[in-house]
């Protein structure tokens, strides 16, 4: 096999037949080119700027975007440009470190600004070992499923994300073409996020409010609608995709338009304080956001935990078939190993073991000797929970990413907090000291799931193309330290720069609601039983009745509607643009140029959100605030516009060869 195809197999991506196998573009009988000098300074590069970039939009936005594509889009532009030699090899792994950042900050920024949020103290160390532990111990899990998942299952799983991010690895003529048409969007979302976040040139979000009538109809009925005209957001959406950015919107729509204003009607006079925590505001007295913020988005976290623990139950199967090929794996003779290909060849069985043991030893002394616990019985019961929790939910990340590219990460990180705080509390562990322990025992496993997660995906790229596991497991584990220690700086600068609590502060939805969470828990207060449960009975009714992927819905009802209804532009944009054609070559281009646009908007419109956040640390202030509060939400919608039109034209202007 040589690396100059620029497709895949025709049975990569179905069901093999009976004597038939996958046979990968690099053969297993050659070596080639893969853990270098250059790969590696590349990937740990990559894991830098994206590390940033996703932990801003991450915290100003609540959605952290996967480096995957974009990274081995600029893999393959550099490569070429460089005249390598040789390169497929390298640029997986360059992907796959470079892919660390979007996992770990997801981790990280889910959990650890609730710790601002709440007041409490914490520093960069205790943030760092966090991220840097939780990444450990999700590779040291996923790598016994390995074989199950990426090969046992070969064609019954599409790994959507896997096989857009190889085509753009294998394509090399696309993907050179694919990375100048990443740069100019890039630019242009850059440049437009600036603006609004350096300038304040306009309002970055748009309300219904701006209308007289859209005030009073907030007010009295307390309907209301907004939408973020940021770039990075919309193109989350094209790649999200019309399916599920609908029924994001969905939940949002429940929400907004239904039970806010029916709480309203009914108990629009009444305190309703189920928390305990001693309100004293009438429920019509509250604005929509209010509203939502005390009461409506605890019904979205009861039904992504439940959704979590349905997917545990789904999940049952995979744990008991990759449990037994890892145990096999294991009893396996010494002499066996000659028999393995180059392919197929992981770390050790013994060494993960080990690995394991290790990683939970440094886990206990994190807890027991790094300020997190009060003593050695609770760190004890810390690293129960996390072993535990881990290990189950490490086959939930790797099956949802496997059959639609995204991760519950949120969710069962939600049902970990709600678990730990009662746990700690149980133990004696309660108040500040309670809600501290709380988060960075979530933030551990949250990061262990994240982490997990995304590496199925790099795992999957690399049995298509036919690199070395072994190589891609020992340098995830560089790229995961690399990208805890970003993140976890960016993490104190913009809270230096905006904090996480007050008017202009981050919106770390994620986090907030890991906040709301486990608050009360840790206060002697109660907590929303009454919302999780009817978020749960409505989690069980989209699952098995509705055959509705409940996740989506309930990370709608919980995410604030401005930042979802992009996504629902984003997606049908990609609908359209994939649409148009009788012929299915040519929609693929399409959709294919309008991901590279899309995947351009969120890395420049990022990355430009970091640069504007240093110049607001340095006291660099060039916002037109009464510009901005004077016009800024009627002129917003004019460069929206223009950006939508740009996205769709663009897109339909591809070439079927392109495809």
């Amino acid at each position: 096999m040589s690396e100059n195809k620029n497709a895949l197999p025709e049975n990569a991506q179905r069901e093999l037949l009976p004597g038939e196998e996958y046979k990968p573009l690099l053969g297993a009988d050659k070596q080639f080119a893969e853990v270098t000098v250059y790969s590696v300074v590349t990937g740990l590069i990559m894991v830098i700027i994206f590390s940033a970039a996703a932990a801003y939009l991450g915290l100003r936005v609540g959605q952290v975007f996967e480096a995957a594509i974009p990274i081995a889009i600029i893999a393959v532009g550099l490569t070429t440009a460089l005249g390598k030699k040789n390169g497929l090899g390298q640029n997986v792994i360059i992907q796959s470190i470079g892919g660390c950042s979007g996992a770990v900050v997801a981790g990280a920024i889910f959990t650890l600004p609730a710790i601002y949020i709440l007041g409490v103290e914490v520093n960069f160390m205790q943030m760092f070992l966090s991220s840097l532990l939780g990444g450990v111990l999700g590779i040291l899990f996923l790598i016994p499923f390995r074989k199950y998942f990426v090969k046992e299952m070969h064609g019954k799983y599409p790994f959507p994300e896997a096989t857009a991010t190889t085509q753009s690895l294998v394509s090399g003529e696309g993907g050179g073409k694919g990375a100048g048409t990443l740069l100019v969007s890039g630019v242009i979302g850059g440049l437009y996020d600036f603006i609004v976040s350096t300038f304040g040139a306009w309002a970055d979000t748009v309300s219904t409010t701006v209308v007289g009538i859209g005030q009073t109809i907030a007010d009295k009925a307390k309907v209301v609608l907004k939408l973020n005209t940021g770039a990075a957001v919309l193109g989350l959406g094209y790649i999200v995709g019309l399916k599920y950015a609908f029924i994001i919107c969905c939940g949002s729509f429940l929400v907004w338009l239904v039970i806010i204003p029916l709480m309203n009607l009914i108990w629009g006079g009444q305190v309703v304080d189920l928390m305990n925590t001693g309100m004293t505001m009438t429920i019509g007295e509250m604005s929509p956001d209010q509203i939502f913020r005390n009461y409506d988005r605890h019904i979205g976290i009861g039904g992504i935990a439940t959704a979590g623990i349905i997917g545990i139950a789904k999940s049952f199967g995979v744990i008991k078939s990759a449990v037994g090929l890892a145990v096999s794996e294991f009893s396996r003779k010494g002499g066996a190993k000659a028999s393995v290909e180059r392919t197929q060849e992981d770390i050790p069985m013994k060494k993960i073991v080990f690995g394991i043991i290790f990683a939970l030893l440094a886990l206990f002394a994190f807890f027991a000797f790094g300020g997190v616990v009060n003593n050695v019985w609770q760190a004890i019961v810390g690293l129960v929970i996390v072993t535990i929790i881990s290990f189950l939910f490490t086959t939930v990340a790797a099956n949802a990413i496997a059959i639609v590219g995204s991760n519950p990460v949120s969710g069962m990180t939600l049902m970990t907090l709600i678990i730990a705080s009662l746990i700690l509390v149980a133990v004696g562990l309660k108040g500040n000291a309670g809600m501290a322990a709380a988060l960075v025992i979530g933030g551990v496993v949250c990061t262990a799931l994240s982490v997990a997660g995304s590496f199925i995906t790099d795992l999957k790229i690399g049995y298509w193309i036919g690199t070395t596991p072994k190589k891609q497991e020992a340098w995830k584990f560089v790229g995961t330290a690399v990208a805890a220690a970003t993140v976890c700086g960016v993490m104190l600068v913009l809270n230096k720069t905006y904090g996480f609590v007050g008017d202009d502060a981050l919106v770390a939805p994620q986090a907030n609601a890991m906040a709301a969470v486990i608050q009360p828990l840790m206060n002697d207060g109660g907590a929303p039983w009454l919302l999780y449960g009817i978020g749960a009975v409505l989690a069980v009714f989209l699952t098995f009745v509705l055959k509705v992927p409940a996740l989506a819905f309930a990370l709608g009802m919980f995410i604030p509607i401005d930042l979802n209804l992009p996504l629902l532009i984003g997606g049908a944009i990609s609908w359209f643009v994939s649409t148009r054609s009788k012929d299915k070559a040519l929609n693929e281009a399409r959709l294919n140029k309008g991901t590279l646009i899309a995947s351009g908007f969120i890395a420049g419109g990022a990355l430009m959100g970091v640069v504007s956040a240093l110049l607001k640390f340095f006291n660099v202030d060039w916002f037109l605030s009464e510009w901005n509060a004077s016009c800024g939400e009627a002129i917003a919608i004019v460069p929206f516009i223009l950006i939508l039109v740009y996205m769709t034209v663009s897109s339909m202007k591809a070439k079927k060869e392109e495809a």
